[in-house]
């Protein structure tokens, strides 16, 4: 691509071309001199045992579930609510009061408009906290939600743990039966890893929980829309039929024989025992941690049992305590940070340091060698890959394992033989991970019955793993750079399925960062390094879509609105989304453009004296439309990326 400068023939143009370089020249100086200091910041924030983890921060749903928790522990015994555990519950209720929107509601990423779920969710755990309901924040809170829609507006998970409560009517909520753990052609393992981990504790905790006592006058009548359906809702057809089931399933419960449905719980029981082995708590997720603890509890657990000691112990490790308030984090990113920082520290030229060397040992000794959901379709193929978390072995995930490859190029453990082997396997594994369709999903092959999406309780949108060009783009990169033998035919499935799955403006959708910057940076990469033909035309349409929606300021930035629009939003300008504005324009060939000369800039100028960044953006998506994350080391390891591979390409060429 060009540089964007026009000159005129003759002296004048040779003076003005000769500024040009010397000023594109500088740049690189300057490009470099941020990636060191850079380099540097990040190299701190090595853990002494070799892996990194920034915090990983979501909305307030979380305190607002830890609050409800605490109910269902510890219910009131005739009396005023007075848990052990009262002053976290204050903590808690300071932090969710502490991010309330100006006009009552609480939003799933900052800057975004108030949702309704974690609005209705806020309201509860401030009401059960102590907080008035005729306090100022609560007067505005109730408008807010009724403006929403009310609590019948509320997602299925909302709707289904106030039932636990009496606070929402039972027979309204859609019915998890744990009879999901016996049916027959693994039904269960074609829902979505995660949604699997939430709902064999969630149905044990419905089948025999029961329903627990609130305080005395509590309620949450004030929050009903009047002359609105509190019925599980009608989409489509095949939604309907659906609720046919499950009324079919309510009857199921209420007369069914005792001794099958018992049979199913204990089976859901074994099933989420199990999976709790090789694991810092089932699915090494909040939810599913969350449902864990309370079915231990529902199945009549004593609370010095080892099994819910453990769980109780694993769920409060997700929580940071402050002297004022207190914050949850989703799950923890050791994995995901420690392969990123170590790959963008090798990019720059770190690869014979010690901290490289003991970032490789660590993310080596954490191969998964046992064998976990994903095998009940890849039955044969030798255990592999890496997980997200510290431990969470039954769900090793194909993006990280990409990422650790990559991150592997350059950091080399003391033991040469045993990561020579690991990289073996976890190759392996990755190319017989790949779906039908060409493409890579995150945990699982081929999980994409989309009838599923119509069940009563799939509206937290995430009811299946479908393949995605982020992840896609992340493998092809990973593989292509290794050039494996093994490896061609994958390389050209994946390659034909990120051209099939460009959209129409030249951009690539990102399942599991915002948004399409996200998706166009990986996909970009990925069919670089491929070095397929017949890829050109779509390089070059991606190219001229990320130079289209630049911000003036020089970088980029896009809001997660954009999921909720299916199309880019753009948003104020980030470090993170910048570097992958970078990264692609690059991947694309644009080394020179006056467009990418000052996203440069913006990085450079844009960076602190410590050699960070500042972000307060959500980059991250856990679910689209329903759940937002913030990395801490976002802000860090991928401008460092980006100003690393711009300073290499010193001085910026001249047309």
């Amino acid at each position: 691509m060009g540089s964007g400068f026009i000159e005129p023939a003759g002296r004048t143009s040779s003076r003005r071309a000769a500024a040009v370089v010397q000023t594109r020249a500088s740049l690189s100086q300057a490009s470099l001199a941020a990636a060191a200091a850079s380099a540097r910041a990040l190299a701190g924030l090595q853990k002494p045992e070799g892996y990194w983890c920034g915090d990983l921060l979501a909305d307030t749903t979380l305190e607002s579930d830890y609050v409800l928790l605490q109910l269902w522990l510890y219910p009131p015994a005739g009396g005023a609510w007075n848990p052990p555990t009262a002053e976290r519950i204050r903590k808690a209720r300071a932090a969710i009061l502490a991010r309330q929107q100006a006009g009552g509601g609480f939003d799933i990423y900052p800057g975004g408009p108030a949702d309704v779920s974690a609005s209705i969710k806020a309201y509860t755990a401030l009401k059960l906290s102590g907080l008035s309901p005729e306090a100022d924040p609560m007067l505005r809170l109730r408008s807010a939600i009724l403006d929403l829609g009310g609590i019948q507006a509320g997602n299925s998970y909302v709707k289904i743990n106030l039932s636990l409560f009496g606070l929402y009517p039972r027979a309204s909520v859609p019915t998890v039966p744990p009879e999901l753990v016996l049916l027959p052609g693994n039904i269960l393992y074609e829902m979505s890893s995660w949604t699997r981990a939430i709902v064999v504790p969630l149905s044990i905790v419905q089948a025999v929980g029961g329903t627990r006592p609130v305080p005395p006058g509590f309620h949450l009548h004030e929050l009903a829309l009047g002359g609105k359906s509190f019925d599980l809702p009608r989409r489509d057809r095949m939604s309907r039929v659906f609720n046919q089931i499950d009324r079919a399933l309510k009857i199921w419960q209420r007369r069914g024989p005792r001794e099958v449905q018992r049979s199913a719980v204990r089976a859901a029981e074994k099933w989420m025992l199990d999976h709790t082995r090789y694991s810092e708590g089932i699915g090494a997720i909040y939810p599913s941690m969350m449902y864990h603890v309370m079915a231990l509890d529902a199945l009549g657990y004593p609370r010095d049992h080892p099994d819910l000691i453990e769980a109780l112990r694993q769920f409060d490790n997700l929580f940071t305590e402050r002297p004022d308030d207190l914050f949850f984090q989703p799950c923890f990113s050791p994995v995901w940070d420690t392969a990123y920082a170590a790959f963008g520290l090798g990019e720059f030229g770190e690869a014979a340091g010690d901290r490289l060397s003991r970032a490789a040992d660590w993310l080596v000794r954490r191969e998964v060698r046992h064998k976990g959901d994903w095998s009940v379709k890849r039955p044969e193929l030798e255990p592999s890959g890496w997980a997200f978390e510290f431990a969470n072995e039954h769900y090793p995930d194909i993006d990280d394992t990409a990422m650790v490859l990559l991150a592997l190029e350059h950091a080399q453990s003391p033991d040469r033989e045993a990561q020579a082997r690991c990289e073996a396997r976890a190759q392996h594994w990755l190319i017989h991970m790949q779906s039908r369709d060409g493409g890579w999903a995150a945990f699982d092959v081929d999980n994409d019955w989309a009838i599923l999406n119509r069940v009563p309780f799939a509206d937290h949108n995430a009811m299946l793993d479908p393949t995605c060009p982020d992840i896609t783009g992340r493998v092809l990169e990973a593989l292509s750079r290794r050039r494996a033998p093994e490896a061609r035919e994958s390389i050209r499935l994946g390659a034909q399925y990120l051209l099939r799955t460009q959209e129409r403006d030249g951009s690539w959708y990102g399942r599991w960062g915002v948004n399409y910057l996200y998706g166009t940076f990986l996909a970009l990469r990925g069919l670089r390094a491929s070095g397929e033909s017949g890829t050109d035309p779509a390089i070059e349409r991606a190219a001229r879509w990320v130079l289209a929606v630049q911000n003036p300021d020089g970088g980029w930035g896009e809001s997660c609105a954009s999921y909720a629009r299916d199309e880019f939003v753009a948003a104020p300008s980030t470090p993170s989304q910048t570097a992958w504005g970078l990264l692609a324009a690059m991947a694309a060939g644009d080394r020179s453009s006056a467009a990418f000369e000052r996203g440069v800039r913006y990085l450079v100028d844009s960076q602190r004296a410590d050699g960070e960044w500042d972000e307060t953006a959500a980059t991250g998506t856990g679910f689209p439309n329903v759940f937002y994350l913030r990395y801490a080391l976002y802000r860090n390891y991928f401008p460092l990326l980006a100003l690393t591979q711009a300073g290499r390409l010193r001085p910026f060429p001249a047309d």
